[in-house]
Protein backbone atom coordinates (compact mmCIF):
# COMPACT_ATOMS: atom_id res chain seq x y z
CA UNK A 1 0.00 0.00 0.00
CA UNK A 2 1.25 3.44 -0.84
CA UNK A 3 0.36 6.68 0.83
CA UNK A 4 0.24 9.48 -1.69
CA UNK A 5 -2.71 11.78 -1.16
CA UNK A 6 -3.95 13.48 1.95
CA UNK A 7 -7.68 13.60 2.54
CA UNK A 8 -9.73 14.88 5.41
CA UNK A 9 -12.37 12.64 6.94
CA UNK A 10 -13.54 13.69 10.34
CA UNK A 11 -11.33 15.93 12.44
CA UNK A 12 -7.84 14.40 12.03
CA UNK A 13 -6.22 14.45 8.62
CA UNK A 14 -5.30 10.92 7.61
CA UNK A 15 -3.33 9.82 4.58
CA UNK A 16 -5.39 8.26 1.83
CA UNK A 17 -4.06 4.76 1.22
CA UNK A 18 -4.29 3.15 -2.21
CA UNK A 19 -5.65 -0.36 -1.83
CA UNK A 20 -4.33 -3.12 -4.07
CA UNK A 21 -6.99 -4.18 -6.55
CA UNK A 22 -8.08 -7.38 -8.19
CA UNK A 23 -8.35 -6.86 -11.97
CA UNK A 24 -8.13 -3.12 -11.35
CA UNK A 25 -11.64 -2.87 -9.95
CA UNK A 26 -12.14 -3.82 -6.32
CA UNK A 27 -9.80 -3.76 -3.33
CA UNK A 28 -8.04 -7.12 -3.00
CA UNK A 29 -8.64 -7.06 0.75
CA UNK A 30 -11.77 -5.31 2.00
CA UNK A 31 -10.94 -2.54 4.43
CA UNK A 32 -13.55 -2.01 7.13
CA UNK A 33 -14.61 1.60 7.63
CA UNK A 34 -13.17 3.30 10.68
CA UNK A 35 -15.97 4.71 12.81
CA UNK A 36 -15.62 6.89 15.85
CA UNK A 37 -12.67 6.98 18.24
CA UNK A 38 -13.71 3.94 20.31
CA UNK A 39 -13.78 1.65 17.30
CA UNK A 40 -10.61 3.06 15.74
CA UNK A 41 -8.21 1.44 18.20
CA UNK A 42 -9.85 -1.96 17.91
CA UNK A 43 -10.19 -1.72 14.12
CA UNK A 44 -6.48 -0.95 13.81
CA UNK A 45 -5.04 -3.20 16.53
CA UNK A 46 -7.66 -5.81 17.41
CA UNK A 47 -8.05 -4.52 20.96
CA UNK A 48 -9.29 -1.47 22.82
CA UNK A 49 -7.07 -1.91 25.90
CA UNK A 50 -4.92 1.26 25.94
CA UNK A 51 -1.59 -0.25 26.99
CA UNK A 52 -1.97 -3.09 24.46
CA UNK A 53 -2.89 -0.59 21.73
CA UNK A 54 0.19 1.49 22.52
CA UNK A 55 2.48 -1.56 22.48
CA UNK A 56 1.00 -2.87 19.22
CA UNK A 57 1.46 0.52 17.58
CA UNK A 58 5.08 0.63 18.80
CA UNK A 59 5.82 -2.88 17.53
CA UNK A 60 4.19 -2.15 14.18
CA UNK A 61 6.31 0.96 13.75
CA UNK A 62 9.42 -1.22 14.09
CA UNK A 63 7.95 -3.80 11.71
CA UNK A 64 7.38 -1.02 9.16
CA UNK A 65 11.00 0.12 9.55
CA UNK A 66 12.20 -3.44 8.96
CA UNK A 67 9.89 -3.82 5.95
CA UNK A 68 11.30 -0.61 4.44
CA UNK A 69 14.86 -1.85 4.98
CA UNK A 70 14.00 -5.22 3.41
CA UNK A 71 12.46 -3.52 0.38
CA UNK A 72 15.51 -1.29 -0.07
CA UNK A 73 17.89 -4.25 0.28
CA UNK A 74 15.77 -6.36 -2.09
CA UNK A 75 15.94 -3.65 -4.75
CA UNK A 76 19.68 -3.17 -4.28
CA UNK A 77 20.32 -6.91 -4.45
CA UNK A 78 18.24 -7.29 -7.63
CA UNK A 79 20.10 -4.41 -9.31
CA UNK A 80 23.50 -5.85 -8.36
CA UNK A 81 22.50 -9.30 -9.56
CA UNK A 82 21.31 -7.87 -12.87
CA UNK A 83 24.62 -6.05 -13.23
CA UNK A 84 26.53 -9.30 -12.63
CA UNK A 85 24.46 -11.04 -15.33
CA UNK A 86 24.89 -8.21 -17.81
CA UNK A 87 28.64 -8.07 -17.20
CA UNK A 88 28.97 -11.84 -17.49
CA UNK A 89 27.01 -12.03 -20.75
CA UNK A 90 28.79 -8.99 -22.24
CA UNK A 91 32.08 -10.80 -21.72
CA UNK A 92 30.83 -13.92 -23.49
CA UNK A 93 29.80 -15.79 -20.37
CA UNK A 94 26.62 -17.70 -19.63
CA UNK A 95 23.34 -16.12 -18.56
CA UNK A 96 23.30 -18.17 -15.35
CA UNK A 97 25.81 -19.85 -13.09
CA UNK A 98 23.81 -22.70 -11.60
CA UNK A 99 26.45 -23.57 -9.01
CA UNK A 100 26.12 -20.02 -7.62
CA UNK A 101 22.33 -20.32 -7.52
CA UNK A 102 22.58 -23.67 -5.69
CA UNK A 103 24.98 -22.07 -3.18
CA UNK A 104 22.48 -19.27 -2.46
CA UNK A 105 19.56 -21.71 -2.17
CA UNK A 106 21.51 -23.86 0.27
CA UNK A 107 22.56 -20.88 2.40
CA UNK A 108 18.95 -19.72 2.77
CA UNK A 109 17.67 -23.27 3.38
CA UNK A 110 20.17 -23.81 6.18
CA UNK A 111 19.36 -20.48 7.82
CA UNK A 112 15.58 -20.44 7.35
CA UNK A 113 14.40 -23.91 6.40
CA UNK A 114 11.91 -24.54 3.61
CA UNK A 115 10.72 -20.92 3.70
CA UNK A 116 14.32 -19.85 3.15
CA UNK A 117 14.45 -21.87 -0.05
CA UNK A 118 11.31 -20.14 -1.29
CA UNK A 119 12.69 -16.74 -0.35
CA UNK A 120 15.97 -17.49 -2.14
CA UNK A 121 14.07 -18.52 -5.27
CA UNK A 122 12.23 -15.19 -5.23
CA UNK A 123 15.48 -13.28 -4.74
CA UNK A 124 17.15 -15.14 -7.59
CA UNK A 125 14.23 -14.47 -9.90
CA UNK A 126 14.22 -10.76 -9.01
CA UNK A 127 17.85 -10.55 -10.09
CA UNK A 128 17.89 -12.71 -13.21
CA UNK A 129 14.26 -12.88 -14.30
CA UNK A 130 12.24 -16.04 -14.82
CA UNK A 131 13.94 -19.11 -16.25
Amino acid sequence: MMTNVMEQSGSPIRPKVEQPTVNGSEPAVPVPPVTGNAGQAEARTGTEEPSAVARIVQIRERIDEIDNALITLWQERAALSQEVGTTRMASGGTRLVLSREREILERFRIALGADGTQLALLLLRAGRGPL
